[in-house]
C-alpha cells in the first residue's frame, strides 16, 4: 500500500513511455513481417511482455538490441504452441486469438480467473466463418480458447463488435496473411473506433493496403506482406492522462513531452473534455501542456475512449455540478468491472456517484481520504493517485498493479512534487 501525499499545486514536465496499444500492434506486425524489424520506444510492461513472449513462442526471433527490440518476422507463417498464458491482458488475448489462426497446429491461450470471465465468443464466431476451428474450451465463450490454424482460406465475415473493437483489429491484422483475404462486415458496434484507426495505421506503415467504408466494411486482399523495417512507438496518451489530470485537479500545470494532438490514439480526446471543464490545453513541438482552472461538470459520450473513464470520473469529483459519462457499457468487461469499481471507490471517498448499465454520473463535492481497492486494475490505481494530490489520506492498495501498463508510474508521479 502507498499513501499519496497532497500537494498545493503541481508544475512539472514529465516523460511517459510508449503507447501500449501501438506496442502490441507493432510487435505483431513485426512478427508477421518478411524480415528483420527494429521497434524503438516500445512499452515494456506486463501486458506487452506477454504479447512479446507469445510471439516468440509462435516462431518470431526476438532479441534486445540496446534500447530497441529486434524482431525477425516469420512471413506470416507461425508455429502453434501448446499453451500460452496471457494473464489478464485482454489486448493480448483478443489480438493473438486471431493471429493464432496463422499458426500450423493447435494453440491454447489462457489466463487468470478474471480473464476466464472476459467475453470472446464474437471473435470465435468470426474466425469460424473463415474456416478456422477456434473455440472456448469451457464452452462459455470465454478463455481459455483452442485455435487450430495453418493455411487460412479467408473470406467474408459478419462480425459483432459491440463488446470490443479488438475482435476487428485481430482479424484485420491476420487478413493479409490469408489466401483470399477478408471482407469484414461489422454488424454490431464497433465500440472504441479510434483503436481501429490505430490498427490500420500500423498496417499502412508496414505496407499493407486496406479498403474501408467508414467503420462498417473492410476489405484486405490476401497474400500481402508486412514490410520489415525500423519503427518507433509514440508516447502513450492513456498514461499521459494521469499527469494532465493532476494539473486539472490541483489548478497547476503539467507538460507531457513527446506527444502531439494529431495522434491516432483515441485517448488524446480526453483533452477536449478537460478544455470543456475549464482547463487550458497548449501544444508545441515538445509536447502537450495542461493548466488547470475552476472545473465545471460536462455531459460526454466516451464510447470511443473507455480507458479514460476512470480518469475523467476522478477529475469530475472535483468539478462544480454533475458530470455524466455515457455509452460505456463495454467498460464492465475490462480488467475489472470498471464502472462498478470507480463508483465504489469514489463513494468510499464520500462522492455522490450513480451508475446505470452503460453510464456513470459523478457529482462534485467534498471528498475524504480512504483506502482504495484497485481490483488488480492498473487504471484504478493510477487515477485514484490523482485524487490523493488533493485529498489527504488516500492510500492505494496493491500499488504494484500499475506494472500491467506503466511499471515506472510511481517514479514519474513523484516528479509532480516540488524538488
Amino acid at each position: 500500500m502507498i499513501e499519496v501525499q497532497p500537494v498545493r499545486t503541481v508544475n512539472a514536465e514529465v516523460t511517459v513511455p510508449g503507447s501500449k496499444s501501438y506496442t502490441h500492434r507493432l510487435l505483431i506486425a513485426s512478427a508477421l513481417s518478411d524480415g528483420p524489424c527494429t521497434v524503438r520506444n516500445a512499452l515494456r510492461s506486463e501486458d506487452t511482455n506477454l504479447t512479446l513472449a507469445a510471439l516468440s513462442r509462435m516462431g518470431a526471433d526476438v532479441r534486445e538490441e540496446g534500447d530497441a527490440l529486434a524482431i525477425r518476422g516469420t512471413g506470416g507463417r507461425l508455429t502453434a504452441s501448446d499453451e500460452i498464458y496471457l494473464a489478464n491482458s485482454g489486448t493480448s488475448m483478443r489480438l493473438l486469438t486471431a493471429v493464432a489462426a496463422l499458426a500450423q497446429g493447435t494453440t491454447v491461450l489462457t489466463g487468470t480467473d478474471r480473464m476466464k470471465e472476459r467475453p470472446l465468443q464474437d471473435l470465435l464466431d468470426g474466425l469460424a466463418q473463415i474456416g478456422v476451428d477456434a473455440r472456448s474450451i469451457e464452452g462459455n465463450g470465454c478463455p481459455p480458447v483452442r485455435v487450430t490454424g495453418g493455411d487460412v482460406r479467408g473470406g467474408h465475415v459478419r462480425l459483432r463488435c459491440g463488446v470490443s473493437s479488438q475482435y476487428l483489429s485481430g482479424l484485420l491484422l491476420t487478413a493479409p496473411c490469408t489466401r483470399q483475404g477478408m471482407d469484414i462486415e461489422v454488424v454490431q458496434g464497433p465500440v472504441s473506433k479510434p483503436y481501429i484507426d490505430l490498427t490500420l495505421d500500423v498496417m499502412e506503415r508496414f505496407g499493407v493496403a486496406v479498403q474501408r467504408e467508414g467503420y462498417e466494411r473492410f476489405h484486405v486482399s490476401g497474400g500481402q506482406v508486412y514490410r520489415s523495417g525500423a519503427y518507433v512507438v509514440e508516447t502513450d496518451a492513456s498514461n499521459a492522462s494521469y499527469f494532465w489530470a493532476a494539473a486539472a485537479v490541483t489548478g497547476g500545470t503539467v507538460k507531457v513531452r513527446n506527444i502531439h494532438p494529431d495522434s491516432r490514439q483515441g485517448d488524446i480526446r480526453l483533452l477536449d473534455c478537460f478544455r470543456q471543464m475549464g482547463c487550458t490545453v497548449a501544444d508545441d513541438a515538445g509536447g502537450i501542456t495542461v493548466t488547470g482552472g475552476p472545473l465545471t461538470a460536462i455531459d460526454v459520450d466516451m464510447g470511443d475512449m473507455p480507458d479514460m473513464v476512470p480518469t475523467l470520473a476522478v477529475v469530475a469529483a472535483f468539478a462544480e455540478g454533475t458530470t455524466t459519462i455515457r455509452n460505456v457499457a463495454h467498460l464492465r468487461a475490462k480488467e475489472c468491472d470498471r464502472l462498478s469499481a470507480v463508483a465504489a471507490e469514489l463513494s468510499r471517498m464520500g462522492a455522490d456517484v450513480r451508475t446505470t448499465e452503460d453510464s456513470i454520473a459523478i457529482r462534485g463535492g467534498s471528498l475524504s481520504g480512504a483506502e482504495i481497492e484497485t481490483y488488480d486494475d492498473h487504471r484504478i490505481a493510477m487515477c485514484f493517485a490523482v485524487a490523493g494530490l488533493r485529498v489527504p489520506g488516500v492510500r492505494i492498495k496493491d500499488e504494484a498493479c500499475v506494472g500491467k501498463s506503466f511499471p515506472g508510474f510511481w517514479d514519474v508521479f513523484a516528479e509532480l512534487y516540488p524538488k
